[in-house]
């Protein structure tokens, strides 16, 4: 379920430097597409993971998904580096 609470959570932040784009221009389309691309790969990944926990829940032996953790971390510094660098640039 959190999963699908990021996934929601990055469209919401896509649609949010949309917006901004008539005020500050092409620069907020990297940060919406960034987002937008970003959620549609927790989309399309989010059954299969959904599928390998119910499977690792029914063997008693539940694995963590470290790659998709630190995938969503990378993804969080970009964000906020350019969130930094925008602030610096506008």
């Amino acid at each position: 379920m959190s999963w699908g609470r990021t996934l929601l959570a990055l469209f919401v932040a896509s649609m949010m430097f949309l917006r901004w784009y008539p005020t500050e221009g092409p620069i907020t389309l990297v940060p919406a597409l960034l987002c937008a691309v970003a959620g549609m790969a927790i989309h399309l990944t989010q059954r299969r993971r959904y599928a390998l926990q119910s499977h690792g829940i029914r063997q008693e032996r539940v694995r963590a998904d470290v790659w998709a953790v630190l995938w969503m971390l990378s993804l969080v510094v970009v964000l906020s580096a350019l969130g930094i660098s925008a602030v610096w640039w506008l």
